[in-house]
Order: structure tokens, then sequence, then C-alpha cells
């Protein structure tokens, strides 16, 4: 089983790019906030957790996260590998994922990180937030603290898959499909 990480700022084109990933590659997309709301509308355990914990304005914690991810490894057996979206963001995490993946005698495959400058982040996201009317996206202020946050919370994060050999990164800058095939070249080697 192989396991990436998709890696990105906000408008670096990651769920563009997930999407061809996943079918040239047969992988399962885990995105942590369609993971909760799946197990959510299962009524699963983990779910039923989530959804009290979301009801009271409270953040889910890692654990329940973590939960729902390996449950995903474990259940999910006609796919080459899986794709993980938003999972880990921090260092801690990544241990817990490495931890999870140890159990099977697994471990992350690659990192890949699309990247690109700030003042480009900036530019696609005021175009998408015009394009599709978000709210989140519109302000000058709130953009700024996204690409803040992401540096701020990413950072550590690369420095801690760069030590295991695991970082891989691709210039985001091009057409979908330049980048696609940046992309793509890489994860052939693995």
């Amino acid at each position: 089983m192989k396991y990436f990480i998709l890696f990105g700022p906000p408008g670096a084109g990651k769920g563009t790019q997930a999407t061809a990933m996943v079918e040239k590659y047969n992988l399962r997309h885990i995105s942590t906030g369609a993971l909760l709301r799946k197990e959510i509308a299962a009524g699963s355990e983990l779910g039923l957790k989530a959804k009290a914990l979301i009801d009271a304005g409270e953040l889910v914690p890692d654990e329940i996260v973590e939960g729902m991810i390996e449950s995903e490894f474990r259940t999910v057996k006609d796919v080459a590998g899986f794709l993980l979206d938003g999972f880990p963001r921090n260092t801690t995490q990544a241990e817990h994922l490495d931890a999870i993946l140890a159990k099977t005698d697994d471990n992350v495959t690659s990192v890949v990180s699309i990247m690109i400058p700030d003042g480009t982040i900036k530019e696609r996201i005021r175009h998408r937030a015009a394009i599709e009317g978000r709210a989140d996206d519109a302000s000058e202020e709130t953009i700024n603290n996204r690409i803040a946050t992401y540096h701020d919370k990413t950072e550590p994060l690369v420095d801690y898959y760069k030590k295991s050999g695991k970082y891989n990164e691709v210039d985001g800058l091009g057409t979908i499909e330049e980048v696609r095939d940046k992309i793509f070249s890489l994860m052939d080697r693995f």
C-alpha cells in the first residue's frame, strides 16, 4: 500500500490535482472534513462523538480524526494506496500517522508539496472568491491570515518530512496540465 500526503497553500490547486492523482494511481482520497461528514452521516461511534463536539462548537480532537483515518486504512481494500489531504497538520499528527502505519509495517511513501509564491496565492484566492462567490476568500485580512497560518503550521512539517527523505516539492506555477505533469513525473518514481 502506498501513502501519499498532499501539501500546498490555499490556492495551490490541491483539490484539482488530487482528483487526477486519485484517478491515475488508484488512490483513496482522504480529506479530514469529508471523513468527518461521512462518519457523522453513518452514525458510527466516532461520528457520534465528532457530531457532539461540533454541535457544541468545539474542535474535534486529533485522536478522533486519527481513528477515522486508521479505520479507512483498515477497511478500504480496493485501492493501491491513499492520498491524505489536510492531515497531518502538525508534527504531533505526523508522529501519530507514523505510529498508525507502523502497526502494519507501512510508512509514508512521499509528501507531494505543490508550492506557489505568496503573491500568486493572493491572486488565486481573490480569483476563486470572484468566481465562486466564496466570502471566506474575499477579505485581504483573511487571505493574509490564511497564508500566515499555512506557513506557521506547515513549515515544521516540511522539516519533519525532509529529515525522513519523504518530502518532494513541485512547482505549482503553470497550467493545470503542466503542474499535473510535474506531479505525475514525481509520483511515477514511487
